[in-house]
Protein backbone atom coordinates (compact mmCIF):
# COMPACT_ATOMS: atom_id res chain seq x y z
CA UNK A 1 0.00 0.00 0.00
CA UNK A 2 1.16 3.75 -0.59
CA UNK A 3 2.30 5.21 2.60
CA UNK A 4 1.70 8.81 2.20
CA UNK A 5 0.47 12.00 3.71
CA UNK A 6 -2.49 14.15 2.30
CA UNK A 7 -2.14 17.57 2.12
CA UNK A 8 -5.68 18.04 1.07
CA UNK A 9 -7.69 20.01 3.63
CA UNK A 10 -10.78 17.43 3.19
CA UNK A 11 -9.93 14.11 1.98
CA UNK A 12 -12.26 11.93 -0.21
CA UNK A 13 -13.07 8.52 0.46
CA UNK A 14 -13.53 6.34 -2.24
CA UNK A 15 -15.57 2.83 -0.84
CA UNK A 16 -14.93 0.78 -3.63
CA UNK A 17 -11.79 0.98 -3.84
CA UNK A 18 -8.53 0.38 -1.37
CA UNK A 19 -7.25 4.09 -0.01
CA UNK A 20 -4.13 4.86 -0.37
CA UNK A 21 -3.48 8.67 1.06
CA UNK A 22 -1.49 10.48 -1.18
CA UNK A 23 0.42 13.99 -0.94
CA UNK A 24 -1.15 16.74 -2.54
CA UNK A 25 2.10 18.35 -4.53
CA UNK A 26 1.83 21.93 -4.39
CA UNK A 27 -0.11 23.65 -0.73
CA UNK A 28 3.79 25.33 -0.49
CA UNK A 29 4.35 28.72 0.66
CA UNK A 30 4.32 31.61 -2.05
CA UNK A 31 3.39 31.75 -5.63
CA UNK A 32 3.91 29.63 -8.64
CA UNK A 33 5.85 30.56 -11.90
CA UNK A 34 5.83 28.97 -14.80
CA UNK A 35 5.88 28.98 -18.77
CA UNK A 36 4.34 29.45 -22.09
CA UNK A 37 5.37 32.12 -24.70
CA UNK A 38 3.33 34.42 -26.97
CA UNK A 39 5.14 32.52 -30.04
CA UNK A 40 3.35 29.02 -28.71
CA UNK A 41 0.02 30.60 -27.82
CA UNK A 42 0.17 32.00 -31.50
CA UNK A 43 0.37 28.80 -33.26
CA UNK A 44 -2.10 27.53 -31.30
CA UNK A 45 -6.21 26.63 -31.74
CA UNK A 46 -6.23 28.49 -28.08
CA UNK A 47 -4.11 31.50 -28.47
CA UNK A 48 -6.67 33.09 -30.89
CA UNK A 49 -8.78 33.52 -27.37
CA UNK A 50 -11.80 31.13 -28.08
CA UNK A 51 -13.78 30.91 -25.34
CA UNK A 52 -12.99 28.44 -22.63
CA UNK A 53 -16.51 26.56 -23.01
CA UNK A 54 -15.50 25.79 -26.97
CA UNK A 55 -11.87 24.37 -26.51
CA UNK A 56 -10.93 22.36 -29.50
CA UNK A 57 -9.14 19.02 -29.62
CA UNK A 58 -5.88 19.29 -31.20
CA UNK A 59 -5.36 16.78 -34.42
CA UNK A 60 -4.10 13.14 -33.07
CA UNK A 61 -0.80 13.01 -31.95
CA UNK A 62 2.64 12.70 -34.15
CA UNK A 63 5.09 10.70 -33.42
CA UNK A 64 7.35 12.19 -30.78
CA UNK A 65 10.89 13.12 -32.61
CA UNK A 66 14.46 11.28 -31.65
CA UNK A 67 15.44 14.49 -30.02
CA UNK A 68 13.79 17.68 -29.23
CA UNK A 69 14.78 20.85 -27.84
CA UNK A 70 13.82 20.92 -24.23
CA UNK A 71 15.39 24.33 -23.75
CA UNK A 72 13.47 25.89 -26.54
CA UNK A 73 10.36 24.09 -25.56
CA UNK A 74 11.09 25.63 -21.54
CA UNK A 75 11.61 29.27 -22.90
CA UNK A 76 8.52 29.09 -25.07
CA UNK A 77 5.93 27.59 -22.35
CA UNK A 78 7.12 29.90 -19.76
CA UNK A 79 5.04 33.17 -20.07
CA UNK A 80 1.67 30.58 -20.03
CA UNK A 81 2.84 29.69 -16.33
CA UNK A 82 1.85 31.46 -13.26
CA UNK A 83 2.33 31.93 -9.56
CA UNK A 84 -0.29 31.38 -6.94
CA UNK A 85 -0.26 32.89 -3.23
CA UNK A 86 -3.09 32.66 -0.88
CA UNK A 87 -3.66 33.70 2.17
CA UNK A 88 -5.01 32.10 5.34
CA UNK A 89 -6.30 33.25 8.71
CA UNK A 90 -6.50 30.82 10.97
CA UNK A 91 -7.85 31.36 14.85
CA UNK A 92 -6.51 28.34 15.95
CA UNK A 93 -4.74 25.45 15.12
CA UNK A 94 -7.51 23.97 13.35
CA UNK A 95 -6.95 26.54 10.64
CA UNK A 96 -3.55 25.81 10.01
CA UNK A 97 -2.18 25.46 6.59
CA UNK A 98 -1.77 21.47 6.03
CA UNK A 99 1.66 22.67 4.39
CA UNK A 100 2.55 24.47 7.43
CA UNK A 101 1.39 21.00 8.94
CA UNK A 102 3.67 18.92 7.94
CA UNK A 103 7.28 21.77 6.58
CA UNK A 104 6.32 24.34 9.74
CA UNK A 105 5.45 27.74 9.38
CA UNK A 106 6.38 29.50 6.71
CA UNK A 107 6.23 33.34 7.25
CA UNK A 108 4.81 35.25 10.10
CA UNK A 109 1.80 36.27 12.10
CA UNK A 110 -0.09 39.67 11.74
CA UNK A 111 -1.35 41.69 15.15
CA UNK A 112 -4.35 41.17 15.69
CA UNK A 113 -6.34 44.35 15.87
CA UNK A 114 -8.70 43.76 18.65
CA UNK A 115 -5.56 42.76 21.01
CA UNK A 116 -4.47 39.40 22.24
CA UNK A 117 -1.63 38.98 20.63
CA UNK A 118 -0.91 38.03 16.79
CA UNK A 119 -3.63 36.48 14.73
CA UNK A 120 -1.69 34.18 12.68
CA UNK A 121 -1.42 34.54 8.96
CA UNK A 122 -0.41 31.71 6.62
CA UNK A 123 0.44 31.95 2.85
CA UNK A 124 0.22 28.75 0.54
CA UNK A 125 1.94 28.15 -2.79
CA UNK A 126 0.68 26.97 -5.84
CA UNK A 127 0.79 27.34 -9.62
CA UNK A 128 -1.37 27.31 -12.60
CA UNK A 129 -1.58 27.89 -16.07
CA UNK A 130 -3.49 31.19 -18.39
CA UNK A 131 -6.33 29.50 -20.93
CA UNK A 132 -7.88 32.15 -21.68
CA UNK A 133 -6.05 35.41 -23.04
CA UNK A 134 -8.81 37.58 -20.18
CA UNK A 135 -7.01 36.59 -17.25
CA UNK A 136 -8.70 32.77 -17.00
CA UNK A 137 -6.37 30.52 -14.77
CA UNK A 138 -6.94 27.18 -14.01
CA UNK A 139 -5.07 25.43 -10.82
CA UNK A 140 -6.25 22.79 -8.30
CA UNK A 141 -8.63 23.39 -6.02
CA UNK A 142 -6.78 22.37 -2.72
CA UNK A 143 -4.56 25.47 -3.36
CA UNK A 144 -7.31 27.76 -2.91
CA UNK A 145 -9.64 26.00 -0.51
CA UNK A 146 -10.58 28.17 2.17
CA UNK A 147 -8.27 31.35 0.90
CA UNK A 148 -9.04 34.65 2.08
CA UNK A 149 -7.29 36.26 -1.07
CA UNK A 150 -5.40 34.71 -4.10
CA UNK A 151 -2.42 36.85 -5.71
CA UNK A 152 -1.14 35.73 -8.97
CA UNK A 153 2.08 36.40 -10.37
CA UNK A 154 3.21 36.01 -14.23
CA UNK A 155 6.36 35.40 -15.58
CA UNK A 156 6.75 38.68 -16.67
CA UNK A 157 6.66 39.69 -12.63
CA UNK A 158 3.42 41.49 -12.93
CA UNK A 159 0.73 40.69 -10.20
CA UNK A 160 -2.58 40.67 -10.18
CA UNK A 161 -5.00 39.80 -7.59
CA UNK A 162 -7.60 37.10 -8.71
CA UNK A 163 -11.54 35.58 -7.93
CA UNK A 164 -12.48 32.08 -7.86
CA UNK A 165 -14.79 31.31 -10.88
CA UNK A 166 -15.72 28.13 -10.05
CA UNK A 167 -14.37 24.96 -7.99
CA UNK A 168 -14.44 21.16 -8.60
CA UNK A 169 -13.32 19.20 -5.36
CA UNK A 170 -13.81 16.25 -6.54
CA UNK A 171 -11.36 16.71 -9.24
CA UNK A 172 -9.40 18.72 -7.44
CA UNK A 173 -9.83 21.45 -9.97
CA UNK A 174 -10.41 24.91 -9.87
CA UNK A 175 -11.00 28.40 -12.46
CA UNK A 176 -9.43 31.50 -11.83
CA UNK A 177 -10.03 34.84 -13.33
CA UNK A 178 -7.22 37.79 -12.94
CA UNK A 179 -9.00 41.15 -12.55
CA UNK A 180 -7.84 43.59 -15.08
CA UNK A 181 -5.85 41.06 -17.40
CA UNK A 182 -6.14 41.22 -21.07
CA UNK A 183 -4.05 39.89 -24.05
CA UNK A 184 -2.14 36.69 -22.10
CA UNK A 185 -0.31 33.95 -23.72
CA UNK A 186 -2.72 30.64 -23.44
CA UNK A 187 -1.64 27.54 -22.92
CA UNK A 188 -2.76 24.95 -25.25
CA UNK A 189 -5.09 22.25 -24.23
CA UNK A 190 -3.96 18.41 -25.70
CA UNK A 191 -5.14 15.32 -25.46
CA UNK A 192 -4.67 13.11 -22.45
CA UNK A 193 -5.94 9.95 -23.85
CA UNK A 194 -3.44 10.34 -26.83
CA UNK A 195 -0.32 10.69 -24.26
CA UNK A 196 2.24 7.47 -24.28
CA UNK A 197 3.80 5.68 -21.67
CA UNK A 198 7.32 6.86 -21.96
CA UNK A 199 6.98 9.95 -24.05
CA UNK A 200 8.66 13.27 -22.86
CA UNK A 201 6.75 15.65 -20.47
CA UNK A 202 7.90 18.58 -18.93
CA UNK A 203 6.72 20.11 -15.60
CA UNK A 204 6.56 23.58 -14.61
CA UNK A 205 6.32 25.31 -11.35
CA UNK A 206 7.24 27.21 -7.72
CA UNK A 207 8.39 24.27 -5.66
CA UNK A 208 9.54 25.19 -2.09
CA UNK A 209 9.17 28.85 -3.51
CA UNK A 210 11.99 28.58 -6.59
CA UNK A 211 10.32 29.82 -9.32
CA UNK A 212 10.25 28.91 -12.57
CA UNK A 213 11.30 25.78 -12.09
CA UNK A 214 11.55 23.37 -15.15
CA UNK A 215 11.72 19.19 -14.85
CA UNK A 216 12.08 16.69 -17.57
CA UNK A 217 10.24 13.19 -17.09
CA UNK A 218 8.32 10.62 -18.94
CA UNK A 219 4.80 9.37 -18.65
CA UNK A 220 5.42 6.69 -15.99
CA UNK A 221 1.64 5.44 -16.19
CA UNK A 222 -1.60 6.17 -17.01
CA UNK A 223 -4.93 5.82 -15.61
CA UNK A 224 -3.40 5.21 -11.76
CA UNK A 225 -6.25 5.42 -8.53
CA UNK A 226 -4.75 6.64 -6.00
CA UNK A 227 -7.21 6.87 -3.33
CA UNK A 228 -7.04 10.59 -3.97
CA UNK A 229 -10.85 10.91 -4.96
CA UNK A 230 -13.80 8.82 -6.21
CA UNK A 231 -12.87 9.95 -10.11
CA UNK A 232 -8.94 8.67 -9.54
CA UNK A 233 -7.34 8.59 -13.23
CA UNK A 234 -3.80 10.09 -12.90
CA UNK A 235 -1.23 10.01 -15.57
CA UNK A 236 2.17 9.07 -13.10
CA UNK A 237 5.24 10.58 -13.99
CA UNK A 238 9.00 10.61 -12.59
CA UNK A 239 9.24 14.23 -14.05
CA UNK A 240 10.23 15.84 -10.39
CA UNK A 241 7.01 17.39 -8.05
CA UNK A 242 7.17 19.32 -5.24
CA UNK A 243 5.26 21.11 -3.07
CA UNK A 244 4.63 24.41 -4.66
CA UNK A 245 4.21 22.23 -7.88
CA UNK A 246 0.18 22.05 -7.16
CA UNK A 247 -1.87 22.80 -10.52
CA UNK A 248 0.58 24.09 -12.58
CA UNK A 249 0.96 22.09 -16.60
CA UNK A 250 2.08 19.22 -17.60
CA UNK A 251 3.88 19.65 -21.09
CA UNK A 252 4.02 17.44 -23.60
CA UNK A 253 6.94 18.10 -26.28
CA UNK A 254 4.29 19.97 -28.77
CA UNK A 255 4.28 22.43 -25.45
CA UNK A 256 0.75 20.92 -24.93
CA UNK A 257 -1.04 20.90 -21.54
CA UNK A 258 -1.73 17.44 -21.06
CA UNK A 259 -2.24 17.39 -17.27
CA UNK A 260 -2.09 19.30 -14.21
CA UNK A 261 0.45 18.25 -11.25
CA UNK A 262 -1.44 17.66 -8.07
CA UNK A 263 0.32 14.83 -6.11
CA UNK A 264 3.23 13.41 -4.58
CA UNK A 265 3.86 10.16 -3.40
CA UNK A 266 5.21 10.80 0.81
CA UNK A 267 9.12 10.15 1.29
CA UNK A 268 9.65 8.82 -2.69
CA UNK A 269 11.43 10.72 -5.49
CA UNK A 270 10.35 10.37 -9.11
CA UNK A 271 6.59 9.45 -8.43
CA UNK A 272 4.29 12.49 -9.37
CA UNK A 273 1.20 12.57 -10.10
CA UNK A 274 -1.17 14.76 -12.80
CA UNK A 275 -4.78 14.90 -13.77
CA UNK A 276 -5.07 14.12 -17.03
CA UNK A 277 -6.08 17.05 -19.28
CA UNK A 278 -9.27 15.62 -20.88
CA UNK A 279 -10.92 15.58 -17.67
CA UNK A 280 -10.32 19.17 -17.15
CA UNK A 281 -12.29 19.67 -20.26
CA UNK A 282 -15.05 17.91 -19.27
CA UNK A 283 -15.82 20.26 -16.54
CA UNK A 284 -14.49 23.68 -17.91
CA UNK A 285 -17.44 25.09 -19.04
CA UNK A 286 -19.59 24.33 -16.42
CA UNK A 287 -17.11 26.06 -14.20
CA UNK A 288 -16.99 29.22 -15.62
CA UNK A 289 -20.71 29.40 -17.01
CA UNK A 290 -22.12 28.24 -13.39
CA UNK A 291 -19.11 28.29 -10.76
CA UNK A 292 -19.65 24.36 -9.82
CA UNK A 293 -19.76 21.06 -11.80
CA UNK A 294 -23.03 18.71 -11.94
CA UNK A 295 -22.10 15.16 -12.81
CA UNK A 296 -25.28 12.64 -13.73
CA UNK A 297 -26.31 9.84 -11.49
CA UNK A 298 -26.79 6.29 -12.15
CA UNK A 299 -28.42 5.05 -9.32
CA UNK A 300 -26.48 1.82 -8.03
CA UNK A 301 -23.52 -0.06 -6.37
CA UNK A 302 -21.39 -1.64 -7.65
CA UNK A 303 -18.07 -3.81 -6.92
CA UNK A 304 -14.82 -5.14 -9.16
CA UNK A 305 -15.28 -8.64 -11.40
CA UNK A 306 -12.85 -11.20 -9.52
CA UNK A 307 -11.42 -14.22 -11.18
CA UNK A 308 -13.78 -16.40 -9.29
CA UNK A 309 -16.76 -13.95 -9.90
CA UNK A 310 -15.76 -14.29 -13.07
CA UNK A 311 -15.89 -17.99 -12.75
CA UNK A 312 -19.06 -18.08 -11.05
CA UNK A 313 -20.96 -15.75 -13.57
CA UNK A 314 -19.59 -17.62 -16.53
CA UNK A 315 -17.86 -14.33 -17.82
CA UNK A 316 -14.72 -14.81 -20.35
CA UNK A 317 -12.11 -12.52 -17.94
CA UNK A 318 -12.32 -10.14 -14.81
CA UNK A 319 -14.26 -7.25 -16.67
CA UNK A 320 -16.67 -4.82 -16.13
CA UNK A 321 -18.74 -3.96 -12.91
CA UNK A 322 -20.97 -5.78 -11.17
CA UNK A 323 -24.40 -4.63 -10.18
CA UNK A 324 -24.56 -5.46 -6.36
CA UNK A 325 -27.69 -3.21 -5.51
CA UNK A 326 -30.08 -0.92 -7.58
CA UNK A 327 -31.70 2.40 -6.09
CA UNK A 328 -35.77 2.10 -6.35
CA UNK A 329 -36.86 4.48 -8.64
CA UNK A 330 -33.51 5.39 -10.02
CA UNK A 331 -32.46 6.11 -13.33
CA UNK A 332 -30.73 2.47 -13.04
CA UNK A 333 -33.55 0.97 -12.16
CA UNK A 334 -36.08 2.69 -14.34
CA UNK A 335 -33.85 1.74 -17.13
CA UNK A 336 -34.08 -1.84 -16.25
CA UNK A 337 -30.30 -2.54 -15.04
CA UNK A 338 -30.59 -5.27 -12.54
CA UNK A 339 -28.54 -6.87 -9.43
CA UNK A 340 -26.27 -9.21 -11.16
CA UNK A 341 -26.08 -7.17 -14.57
CA UNK A 342 -22.38 -6.80 -15.15
CA UNK A 343 -21.86 -3.45 -16.94
CA UNK A 344 -18.56 -4.06 -19.90
CA UNK A 345 -19.51 -0.81 -21.81
CA UNK A 346 -20.77 2.86 -21.35
CA UNK A 347 -21.70 4.68 -25.01
CA UNK A 348 -19.03 3.05 -26.85
CA UNK A 349 -16.35 2.80 -23.58
CA UNK A 350 -15.20 -0.31 -22.46
CA UNK A 351 -15.55 -0.57 -18.71
CA UNK A 352 -12.39 -3.15 -17.95
CA UNK A 353 -12.40 -1.73 -14.29
CA UNK A 354 -15.18 -0.99 -12.15
CA UNK A 355 -13.56 1.98 -11.01
CA UNK A 356 -14.21 3.38 -14.71
CA UNK A 357 -17.80 3.17 -14.40
CA UNK A 358 -18.12 6.30 -11.93
CA UNK A 359 -15.80 8.25 -14.42
CA UNK A 360 -17.47 7.57 -17.36
CA UNK A 361 -21.12 7.91 -15.83
CA UNK A 362 -20.38 10.85 -13.95
CA UNK A 363 -18.69 13.22 -17.57
CA UNK A 364 -22.83 13.04 -18.74
CA UNK A 365 -24.98 15.91 -16.69
CA UNK A 366 -28.06 15.20 -15.47
CA UNK A 367 -31.06 14.49 -17.63
CA UNK A 368 -28.95 13.00 -20.34
CA UNK A 369 -28.98 9.91 -21.97
CA UNK A 370 -26.44 6.95 -21.93
CA UNK A 371 -25.94 3.92 -23.55
CA UNK A 372 -25.18 0.63 -21.14
CA UNK A 373 -24.31 -2.77 -22.01
CA UNK A 374 -25.04 -5.03 -19.46
CA UNK A 375 -24.06 -8.65 -19.58
CA UNK A 376 -27.17 -10.99 -18.03
CA UNK A 377 -27.21 -14.59 -17.81
CA UNK A 378 -23.90 -14.61 -20.36
CA UNK A 379 -25.92 -12.43 -22.87
CA UNK A 380 -25.13 -8.95 -23.69
CA UNK A 381 -28.09 -6.67 -23.46
CA UNK A 382 -28.14 -2.63 -24.75
CA UNK A 383 -29.99 -0.27 -22.25
CA UNK A 384 -30.78 3.52 -22.51
CA UNK A 385 -30.60 4.72 -19.43
CA UNK A 386 -31.54 8.63 -18.28
CA UNK A 387 -29.05 9.88 -15.77
CA UNK A 388 -30.62 11.66 -12.54
CA UNK A 389 -28.18 14.48 -11.49
CA UNK A 390 -25.64 13.44 -8.25
CA UNK A 391 -26.58 15.05 -5.25
CA UNK A 392 -23.85 13.29 -2.69
CA UNK A 393 -21.12 11.54 -4.35
CA UNK A 394 -20.14 9.56 -1.40
CA UNK A 395 -23.79 7.77 -1.52
CA UNK A 396 -22.90 5.81 -4.70
CA UNK A 397 -20.00 4.74 -2.48
CA UNK A 398 -21.41 3.71 0.35
CA UNK A 399 -19.15 2.63 2.96
CA UNK A 400 -19.17 -0.72 4.76
CA UNK A 401 -20.52 -0.87 8.37
CA UNK A 402 -19.63 -3.52 10.95
CA UNK A 403 -22.99 -5.68 11.49
CA UNK A 404 -24.16 -4.90 15.10
CA UNK A 405 -23.78 -7.36 17.55
CA UNK A 406 -27.43 -8.14 18.58
CA UNK A 407 -29.09 -11.16 19.63
CA UNK A 408 -28.22 -14.62 17.23
CA UNK A 409 -30.25 -17.52 17.19
CA UNK A 410 -28.48 -20.10 19.62
CA UNK A 411 -28.35 -23.56 17.48
CA UNK A 412 -25.07 -22.29 14.76
CA UNK A 413 -25.65 -24.76 11.97
CA UNK A 414 -23.00 -26.01 9.17
CA UNK A 415 -23.36 -25.62 5.05
CA UNK A 416 -20.75 -27.62 4.18
CA UNK A 417 -20.37 -27.42 0.69
CA UNK A 418 -19.76 -23.88 1.62
CA UNK A 419 -17.45 -24.38 4.44
CA UNK A 420 -19.46 -21.89 6.68
CA UNK A 421 -20.73 -21.93 9.94
CA UNK A 422 -24.35 -20.44 9.69
CA UNK A 423 -27.41 -19.00 11.76
CA UNK A 424 -30.52 -17.60 10.83
CA UNK A 425 -30.50 -13.61 10.77
CA UNK A 426 -33.01 -11.44 12.26
CA UNK A 427 -34.91 -9.89 9.06
CA UNK A 428 -34.58 -12.93 6.88
CA UNK A 429 -31.13 -14.70 5.52
CA UNK A 430 -28.31 -16.45 7.42
CA UNK A 431 -25.71 -15.10 9.13
CA UNK A 432 -22.08 -16.48 8.88
CA UNK A 433 -20.89 -17.18 12.10
CA UNK A 434 -17.56 -19.09 11.31
CA UNK A 435 -15.48 -21.52 8.86
CA UNK A 436 -15.18 -25.07 8.52
CA UNK A 437 -11.29 -26.65 9.23
CA UNK A 438 -9.46 -26.24 6.09
CA UNK A 439 -12.15 -23.96 4.52
CA UNK A 440 -11.09 -21.97 1.25
CA UNK A 441 -13.84 -19.41 1.61
CA UNK A 442 -11.60 -15.73 0.93
CA UNK A 443 -14.59 -13.44 -0.41
CA UNK A 444 -16.93 -13.59 2.87
CA UNK A 445 -16.69 -12.62 6.02
CA UNK A 446 -18.06 -13.57 9.70
CA UNK A 447 -20.81 -11.23 10.03
CA UNK A 448 -21.95 -11.16 6.55
CA UNK A 449 -25.65 -12.59 6.04
CA UNK A 450 -25.99 -14.52 2.93
CA UNK A 451 -29.17 -13.22 0.86
CA UNK A 452 -28.50 -15.72 -2.63
CA UNK A 453 -26.78 -18.46 -3.86
CA UNK A 454 -26.90 -18.80 -7.27
CA UNK A 455 -29.90 -16.53 -7.56
CA UNK A 456 -31.80 -18.61 -5.46
CA UNK A 457 -33.45 -16.33 -2.37
CA UNK A 458 -32.30 -17.92 0.84
CA UNK A 459 -34.87 -16.66 3.61
CA UNK A 460 -33.73 -19.30 6.48
CA UNK A 461 -31.11 -22.17 7.29
CA UNK A 462 -33.24 -24.49 5.32
CA UNK A 463 -33.51 -22.83 2.25
CA UNK A 464 -29.47 -22.19 1.97
CA UNK A 465 -28.93 -25.99 2.46
CA UNK A 466 -31.33 -26.56 -0.35
CA UNK A 467 -29.60 -24.02 -2.50
CA UNK A 468 -26.13 -25.49 -1.84
CA UNK A 469 -27.43 -29.08 -2.37
CA UNK A 470 -27.80 -28.10 -6.21
CA UNK A 471 -24.35 -26.81 -6.22
CA UNK A 472 -21.78 -29.03 -8.49
CA UNK A 473 -18.54 -30.51 -7.32
CA UNK A 474 -15.77 -28.22 -8.37
CA UNK A 475 -18.17 -25.02 -9.22
CA UNK A 476 -17.98 -21.82 -8.05
CA UNK A 477 -21.27 -20.25 -6.08
CA UNK A 478 -22.13 -16.72 -6.78
CA UNK A 479 -23.00 -15.71 -3.74
CA UNK A 480 -25.45 -12.24 -2.47
CA UNK A 481 -24.57 -11.14 0.77
CA UNK A 482 -25.45 -7.75 3.17
CA UNK A 483 -22.37 -6.51 4.74
CA UNK A 484 -23.50 -4.16 7.47
CA UNK A 485 -25.53 -1.74 4.90
CA UNK A 486 -23.54 -2.40 2.09
CA UNK A 487 -25.32 -5.23 -0.51
CA UNK A 488 -22.40 -7.40 -2.92
CA UNK A 489 -21.93 -10.27 -4.69
CA UNK A 490 -19.22 -13.04 -3.67
CA UNK A 491 -17.52 -16.14 -4.76
CA UNK A 492 -17.07 -19.50 -3.15
CA UNK A 493 -15.80 -22.28 -4.86
CA UNK A 494 -17.27 -25.78 -4.09
CA UNK A 495 -14.81 -28.58 -3.62
CA UNK A 496 -14.26 -31.25 -5.84
CA UNK A 497 -15.24 -34.50 -3.61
Amino acid sequence: MIQAVSYRSRASAFALLSAAALAIGGCGQQAHAAPPSTQAAAASPQAAAPPVSTVTLPPPAAPVPATFDVAALSERVRPMVVNITTTHEADGPEGLDPFQFFFGPQGGGRMNPRGGGPRPTQTALGTGFIIDPNGYVVTNEHVIHEASGVRVRLADEREFDAEVVGRDPKLDLALLRLKGASGLPVAPLGASEQLRVGEHVLAVGNPFGLGHTVTLGIVSAKARAIGAGPYDDFIQTDASINPGNSGGPLFNWRGEVVGINTAIRAGANGIGFAIPVDALKDVLPQLREKGFVERGKLGLLFQPVTRDLAAALQLDGPRGALVAEVEPGGAAARAGIKPGDVIVNVNGVPINHAEELRRNVARNAPGSQIAVTVVRAQKRQEIVAKLDALQDEEGDAAGRERPSQGARPERQQSAEKLGVQVSEAPGGGVRVDGFASGSNVQEIEVGDVILEVNGAPVKDVASLRAAVAKLKDGSVALLKVRRGKLVQFAAVPVPAR
